[in-house]
């Protein structure tokens, strides 16, 4: 093989030994999956906000933008679920470029992913703790969640994902929501096909171990946009793109719990991060013009971090980005606040 073994790495199971979760915050995340859940379910007609910074790049500033996130929460909590999105893996479309946390823990060093298992535990960690919040995480290696599994209230299967068979089958094993994102081509069969898999029970090698599923009644679809062979992108967050989505369940009767996150950057926005916060009342609008919208669009997913837009390469900027360009705290504030008063 073409490759060097360089050391073995802990085990899932010692490294939650190693950082326990305390009887409060397992509590805390109880609560905080019921809440998400019963709006998946639709027993609660709240919107969810998934949102954060687009990579998580460093524990102190992801921390101190979850913490001002809480009083928001607290005020909003009759109209809005806040889930704050720390994203520990990024994928790469060419493998250049900053991989997440998980890789490197410090994003001016060089790789160590042992001591990146340990940062990404103990930044989810310390989230909840301090702030009470259990947050997302995005599902780039199937066989890593069980690290992260005590911890997240959600994930995401992102566009170059979604058709692989471990992520789908992974999915299934789990007990919170799973948003599959439209592949990077728009071929939303792509989506609903993965939603259908992971929605299923299913035999299949896991971590060394032969195991079967139940299949996650809460798997759903998240609208990320497309780009077309010209590398141009193209939004599908319209009112005719949701009304084509709400065909597209009720075509495929067999599935439970309709429902559909709108990712209002990357290619809905062409990654103009602005423009989030236009097409984030957009769909409002959309939910308000159409009962069955409505009744399947759950929430946002919105990248935002302290500092607008994004930094450079080899800069160290407390609080902005260093992958996709975010809203800054300002305008999140003032968005999540207005997104309120219009629901």
């Amino acid at each position: 093989m073409n490759m060097t073994f360089k050391r073995q790495l802990f085990s899932p199971q010692e490294v939650k030994k190693m950082y326990p979760v305390s009887d409060e915050a397992t509590e805390a995340k109880k609560r905080n999956d019921k809440e998400i859940k019963d709006v998946f379910s639709g027993v609660s007609n709240k919107l969810i906000l998934v949102i954060g910074p687009c990579s998580a790049d460093r524990e102190d500033a992801v921390v101190d933008y979850i913490s001002r996130l809480r009083p928001l929460q607290d005020k909003v909590q009759e109209k809005i679920v806040i889930i704050p999105r720390i994203y520990t893996n990024k994928p790469r479309t060419t493998g250049a470029g900053y991989k997440g946390m998980l890789h490197q823990p410090n994003p001016l060093a060089s790789p160590d992913i042992l001591k990146g298992l340990i940062a990404i535990r103990k930044l989810h960690l310390k989230a909840l703790t301090e702030t009470g919040f259990s947050c997302a995480d995005e599902m780039l290696y199937p066989e890593n969640h069980q690290f992260l599994s005590d911890l997240l209230s959600y994930v995401a299967v992102g566009a170059r994902s979604v058709e692989d068979q471990q992520h789908r089958l992974t999915a299934s094993g789990l007990d919170i929501p799973v948003g599959m994102k439209n592949p990077t081509s728009g071929d939303l069969s792509v989506m609903m096909n993965s939603i259908r898999a992971a929605q299923s029970s299913h035999t299949f090698i896991y971590r060394d171990w032969e195991v079967e599923s139940l299949g996650n009644p809460y798997t759903h679809a998240i609208l990320r946009g497309f780009v077309d062979n010209h590398g141009t992108s193209h939004p599908n967050y319209h009112y005719e793109d949701l009304k084509r989505l709400v065909d597209l369940y009720e075509e495929s009767q067999y599935l439970h719990n309709p429902a559909v996150i709108v990712d209002c950057n990357h290619s809905n926005s062409g990654k103009k991060f602005k423009e989030q916060i236009r097409i984030a009342k957009e769909v409002l609008h959309s939910m308000r013009s159409n009962d069955t919208i409505k009744r399947i669009v759950k929430g946002l997913m919105i990248e935002s971090y302290i500092e607008e837009g994004a930094q450079g390469p080899g800069e160290c900027i407390y609080g902005k980005s260093i992958t996709d360009p975010c809203l800054g705290w300002k305008d999140t504030e003032r968005l999540i606040l207005e997104l309120a008063e219009l629901l």
